[in-house]
């Protein structure tokens, strides 16, 4: 049975972390702190004395002064590990969390998935390919040194690191390691902490050089239990749940996430809110209960892009160089189906294709599973039919012998159909605005990818508001771009559909016509999206 010693860094609030570690070893395993050394001295003797005789609650035999992106704090990390390893000799892992940790799993769960595991749990991903670096430096963090720190010396960083360019003071990392990156919390076998401590005693160069590198608690774990273990026992996700905002900031969790986070196929969460004491109070009990099932949904990272995005407006793909120029097809005509809510988007589809033969292609651009043909790999997923989707439109009209197509567009995919609208193509839309109570919300939300079909009933209603309010800001959007050739159809009492003139203007087919249409929607929305 596993059982893990956690290390865990601090640097305020003695008296949180004195909670936080008497909740850990409740239920059975170890703790070694490390405060940093520029807390003052009273709140290290405040959490020494509040733990003081507790074996399972060890400190550091150092204390580092730590600076962010600085080698102090692999160095401080170190000393932890060290001492953790000589205090707790049946630990069989090392898992390392902050101050503004916290557990979304019990340690039952947890010890249960590290048996099954049997392998390290570290994101490890390639330095120069992964793109794992949104901003700031990149190369630059390995081949140039790095003496001062770009926060407290921000002139000295940047003097320095522009002196070496211009004499050409580049170095090579070691010549027998892989440069690996990932997060800083990991949780690593008792074997491979055995084996990267004999390996920092017999290389002193890797030392050297990781010293002098920038940010190097994402790079020196990470690099060096890829080169000592075998790819196949490192699991490169981490154990820890943590988001991150468009600028590196790391996402910060409140009271009202408490559902959101215990649905993350994750062991821990961070970072929590240091105000956020309720969300701390409920996850440091979970810890030690026992028998808790979890409904685990993972859908955290989807429902933050999209309720932090909202209100961006741009493109989020720029014109392809061998796309500019290039048209649909000035004889073609394009009728894009607008609709927030896809069943009933699909429903209405397939009522105007039964009616007309019209060739209708579903969520092009928005789902994965539309049924579109073979056309040699660039349908087979949204990200290349968004880069290509004029080419990919001209393979449709090609495929399908005709001069009409109609496809089905999410009003959130506003890039689609800005540039279709002013394609030489003649294009026209039609936009269904929500009723009153503004559709299925669940559904809309699964069919966008935010939740999935294990999602909380809490997480859920949290999105019911949002959702509704963007699919209103949508219809308005596509209202204030003044396309020409829109129409809109709005749904009535029961859902039902009302706009026989605008379906009349869309398709060009008499009034009575498409008035029929709208029927055969309502009667038959089982048949939704089954275009």
């Amino acid at each position: 049975m596993a059982r893990i010693a956690f290390l865990l860094l601090c640097h305020r609030d003695p008296e949180g972390v004195a909670r936080q570690a008497r909740a850990l070893v409740a239920a059975g395993d170890c703790v070694a702190i490390h405060m940093d050394a520029r807390a003052p001295r009273a709140d290290f003797e405040r959490l020494q004395a509040a733990l003081y005789g507790t074996p399972s609650i060890v400190f550091a035999a150092r204390r580092v002064r730590c600076a962010w992106g600085a080698w102090s704090l692999v160095q401080a990390t170190l000393e932890t590990l060290q001492t953790a390893r000589r205090s707790f000799a049946d630990v069989t892992h090392f898992y390392m969390i902050s101050g503004d940790c916290a557990p979304i799993k019990t340690a039952e769960h947890a010890h249960a998935f590290l048996d099954r595991s049997g392998a390290d749990h570290i994101e490890s991903v390639d330095f120069h390919r992964s793109g794992w670096i949104r901003t700031g430096l990149r190369d630059e963090r390995l081949i140039y040194r790095h003496w001062f720190n770009e926060r407290s010396h921000k002139r000295l960083f940047y003097a320095s690191l522009e002196v070496q360019k211009r004499l050409g003071l580049r170095r090579s990392p070691p010549a027998d390691l892989e440069m690996m990156i990932g997060s800083q919390w990991w949780c690593l076998r008792r074997a491979t902490v055995d084996r990267v401590l004999e390996f920092i005693d017999a290389r002193p160069d890797v030392m050297r050089f990781f010293r002098t590198t920038w940010i190097p608690d994402e790079t020196f774990f990470q690099t060096l239990v890829r080169h000592l273990v075998a790819a196949d026992e490192i699991r490169a996700r981490p154990p820890t749940f943590l988001m991150f905002t468009d600028y590196g900031m790391p996402v910060v969790f409140y009271e009202d996430h408490h559902d959101l986070l215990l649905a993350q196929d994750y062991l821990f969460a961070r970072k929590i809110s240091p105000d956020a004491a309720g969300l701390k109070a409920r996850l440091g009990a979970l810890y030690a209960r026992r028998g808790v099932r979890f409904q685990v949904s993972d859908e955290g990272r989807a429902v933050h892009e999209f309720l932090t995005g909202r209100g961006r407006i741009g493109r989020r793909f720029a014109p392809r160089f061998w796309e500019v120029g290039a048209s649909i097809g000035r004889r073609r005509e394009l009728l894009m189906l607008v609709c927030h809510d896809r069943r009933l988007g699909g429903a209405l589809e397939r009522a105007i294709c039964v009616a007309t033969g019209l060739p209708a292609l579903g969520y092009v651009f928005d789902d994965p599973g539309a049924p579109l043909p073979a056309l040699g790999g660039i349908e087979a997923s949204l990200d290349k039919r968004a880069r290509h989707r004029r080419a990919l439109m001209r393979m449709l009209y090609e495929h399908h012998g005709g001069g009409r197509l109609m496809i089905c567009v999410d009003p959130g995919n506003f890039d689609v159909l800005r540039d279709f609208a002013t394609d030489e193509a003649v294009t026209r839309i039609l936009a269904i605005e929500a009723g009153p109570d503004g559709g299925d919300p669940a559904q809309v939300a699964m069919d966008r990818g935010l939740v999935g079909p294990d999602t909380p009933p809490a997480v859920m209603a949290g999105l019911i508001a949002p959702l509704r309010a963007a699919a209103q800001d949508e219809i308005e959007r596509l209202r204030a771009a003044g396309f020409a050739r829109m129409g809109s159809l709005r749904q009535g009492p029961g859902g039902r559909l009302e706009g026989s003139a605008a379906l009349a203007a869309f398709l060009r087919l008499p009034e009575d016509a498409c008035a029929a249409i709208l029927d055969e929607a309502a009667a038959r929305p089982d048949r939704a999206g089954q275009t």
